[in-house]
């Protein structure tokens, strides 16, 4: 419960971080799916391309998170923009 509570807190901070940065938000539980989802794609990011974070401990897990939700965001606006609209 306890692991679950953490994600939940580092996916609200990177979400919101991210939302900050790139503008525009989703609300505190998108800004938690944001993160979430995110610090899945940063660690695969920072694997894949066998980087690692220039600090250690919480702070290095929000910024890879912070990463990764900067990531998911730049895609969601590229798909956003290129899907065709009603008129």
């Amino acid at each position: 419960m306890e692991t679950f509570l953490v994600w939940i807190a580092i996916g609200l901070i990177a979400g919101w971080l991210a939302s900050a940065v790139m503008g525009g938000g989703f609300g505190v539980v998108g800004d938690i799916v944001v993160g979430v989802v995110g610090s899945f794609l940063g660690s695969l990011a920072f694997r894949g391309l066998h980087l690692r974070a220039p600090f250690h401990g919480l702070p290095s897990t929000i910024f890879v998170a912070l990463v990764g939700a900067v990531l998911l965001l730049l895609v969601l606006r590229l798909v956003h923009r290129g899907s065709p609209r009603l008129p």
